[in-house]
C-alpha cells in the first residue's frame, strides 16, 4: 500500500506533464502574428500549426492507451514526454510552415503515449471514489488550466524572445518532469499475464481511425478556400466516411479484443462522459483560437495582453473543476456536466452579441460564465468515463476520454476558424486576399467589422452546438460509481 503523501506527490508530477500537454494546445495562439512575420504561412497553415498537435494526438491516443497497458504506465508516461521534448526543439529550429507542422505532429504523436499514462496512474493510485475524484478534478483543473494560460506565456515569450521560444519552454519543463517522474511516481510493472493488455496493438485500426480524421479535419480546413462543393473537399470527406467506417466494422470484428470495444462504448458512464468532453472541447478551444485573433486584430492588444486577458477563463475553469466533486458526490454525473453545458451556452450567448465596438469587457463575461461551466463538465465528464471501465482497461478509458478531448478540440478549431476565414471572404470580396489568406487582417473598420462577424457566426455555432448537448443531458440517468477496493500495480 502506497502512503498517501506518495500517492499525492506522484499526482502533483502527473499533473505537471498535463500542464505541459494543455499549454502546447494553446500556446501558440497568440504567437500568429509572429509567425506571419517570419514564415508568411496562409490561414490554412497557420489552422494546421495550431491544429495538427490535438489531431495526431486524438487519431493515436487509443493506440497508445492499449501500449501504455502493455509496456508499464510510468515507461509510457517518460517515454512520451521525451518525444515531445524532442519534437518541441525541431520545431524551434524550422525555417518553414512546413517544418513547423510536422513538429507539431511529432509533439502529439509523443503527448498521445504520455496523457493516457496520467489517468491510468491518477486511477491507479487512488481506488477509493472520494480521492479518486479530488485526484481527477486536480487532474481536469491542470490540463484546463495548461491550455488557458498558454496564450499568457506564450505572448510573454513572443514580446521578450519570438515565437520559437513557444517551442523552446517545453524542454526544460520536460527535462524537470522527467527527473521527478523517475523520484516519485512509483515503478510500473508491465501486464503481461493474462488480461487485455496482452492484446497485440491493433495497427490497422490505428492507421484507419488517424488517416479518417486527417482527411476529415483536412476537408473543414480547406474547405472556405476550395469551396464546400469542390472536388479535392467532396473527395476528402467521402474518403474519410470510408476510413471511419471501415474502422467501426473492423472493431466489431474484433470484438472485446478491439482497440476500442463496442461493450465499453455502451457503458452509461463512458457514453455520458466522452460526449460531453468531446462537444465541450469543440466549442471552447476552437473558441479561444478564434479569441485570441480577436484580441489582437481587433481589440489591438500586444501578444502578452491578450494572453493575460485569457486567464479570466483558466481562473474560472479552476473554480468548476474544483466544485465538481461535491456535486459529482451528491448527484451523480448529470447534474454538474447538464449545469456546466447550459452555463457554457450562456457564455457563446453573450459572445455572440460582440460589436464592432465592444470593449473588453464584453469578452471578461464570456470568460467567466463559460469558463465555469467548463471546468464542471471536464471534471464530470472524466470522472464518468473513468468510473465506468474496470481498473484492468484504465488504459482505454483514459485513452477515450482524451481521444474525445483532442478530436473535439481540434475540429472545433478547424471549424470554427474556417467559419471565421468564410465569413472575412464573404464580407470583404476584393479586399479578402490579405485579410483571409494571411493570419493578420488590415487594421481597416471594414476588416474590423468582418472579423467580429465571423466571430459571432462562429460563437452563434458553438453556442447551438452547447446548448443542444445540455438540453440532450438532462433526461440521461446518473450513474453511481461503484467503489473499487483493489490497488492495482502501476
Amino acid at each position: 500500500m502506497i502512503p498517501d503523501r506518495e500517492r499525492w506527490a506522484a499526482t502533483v508530477v502527473v499533473c505537471l506533464g498535463v500542464f505541459l500537454l494543455g499549454m502546447d494546445l494553446t500556446v501558440l495562439n497568440v504567437a500568429v502574428p509572429d509567425l506571419d512575420r517570419d514564415l508568411t504561412p496562409s490561414m490554412a497553415e497557420v489552422q494546421w500549426i495550431v491544429d495538427a498537435y490535438a489531431l495526431v494526438l486524438g487519431g493515436l491516443v487509443l493506440t497508445a492507451g492499449a501500449l501504455t497497458d502493455r509496456i508499464g504506465r510510468r515507461r509510457a508516461f517518460t517515454i512520451g514526454l521525451a518525444i515531445c521534448g524532442t519534437a518541441s526543439a525541431l520545431g524551434a529550429l524550422a525555417e518553414k510552415p512546413d517544418g513547423l507542422i510536422a513538429a507539431r505532429c511529432g509533439m502529439g504523436a509523443g503527448a498521445a503515449l504520455l496523457m493516457p499514462a496520467t489517468l491510468s496512474i491518477i486511477t491507479t493510485l487512488f481506488p477509493d471514489p472520494a480521492p479518486r475524484r479530488r485526484a481527477i478534478a486536480l487532474w481536469a483543473t491542470a490540463l484546463g488550466l495548461g491550455g488557458m494560460t498558454g496564450p499568457v506565456l506564450g505572448g510573454a515569450l513572443v514580446e521578450g524572445f519570438s515565437w520559437r521560444a513557444g517551442f523552446w519552454v517545453n524542454v526544460p519543463i520536460v527535462a524537470v518532469t522527467l527527473l521527478l517522474t523517475l523520484l516519485v511516481v512509483p515503478k510500473c510493472r508491465p501486464r503481461r499475464a493474462g488480461g487485455h493488455s496482452e492484446q497485440r496493438v491493433d495497427f490497422p485500426g490505428a492507421i484507419m481511425s488517424t488517416c479518417g480524421l486527417l482527411t476529415l479535419v483536412w476537408a473543414v480546413i480547406e474547405s472556405p478556400a476550395r469551396g464546400w462543393t469542390s472536388v479535392p473537399v467532396l473527395t476528402c470527406l467521402a474518403l474519410a466516411a470510408a476510413l471511419l467506417s471501415a474502422f467501426v466494422a473492423h472493431q466489431t470484428r474484433r470484438g472485446d479484443h478491439a482497440m476500442l470495444p463496442l461493450s465499453v462504448l455502451r457503458l452509461p458512464g463512458v457514453v455520458h462522459g466522452a460526449t460531453s468532453l468531446t462537444l465541450l472541447s469543440f466549442a471552447l478551444y476552437g473558441a479561444l483560437f478564434v479569441v485570441t485573433l480577436y484580441l489582437q486584430g481587433v481589440l489591438g492588444y500586444t501578444p502578452w495582453q491578450a494572453g493575460v486577458r485569457t486567464l479570466p477563463l483558466a481562473a474560472a475553469l479552476a473554480a468548476g473543476s474544483l466544485a465538481a466533486p461535491r456535486l459529482l458526490a451528491r448527484h451523480g454525473e448529470r447534474t454538474p456536466i447538464a449545469a456546466g453545458l447550459l452555463l457554457v451556452a450562456i457564455g457563446f450567448a453573450v459572445l455572440s452579441c460582440t460589436r464592432a465596438d465592444s470593449g473588453y469587457g464584453h469578452l471578461l463575461v464570456f470568460e467567466a460564465v463559460a469558463g465555469l461551466g467548463a471546468g464542471l463538465v471536464a471534471a464530470a465528464g472524466t470522472d464518468s468515463v473513468m468510473s465506468a471501465v474496470p481498473p484492468s482497461r484504465a488504459g482505454l478509458g483514459s485513452a477515450l476520454n482524451d481521444a474525445t478531448r483532442q478530436v473535439g478540440a481540434s475540429l472545433g478549431v478547424a471549424v470554427q476558424g474556417s467559419v471565421l476565414s468564410a465569413v472575412i471572404t464573404d464580407r470583404l470580396g476584393p479586399m479578402a486576399s490579405t485579410a483571409a489568406q494571411t493570419a493578420v487582417l488590415p487594421r481597416s473598420p471594414a476588416a474590423r467589422q468582418a472579423f467580429v462577424d465571423g466571430l459571432t457566426a462562429s460563437a452563434l455555432i458553438a453556442g447551438t452546438v452547447t446548448l443542444a448537448a445540455a438540453l440532450a443531458v438532462i433526461p440521461w440517468r446518473s450513474v453511481t460509481p461503484a467503489a473499487t477496493t483493489s490497488h492495482e500495480g502501476l
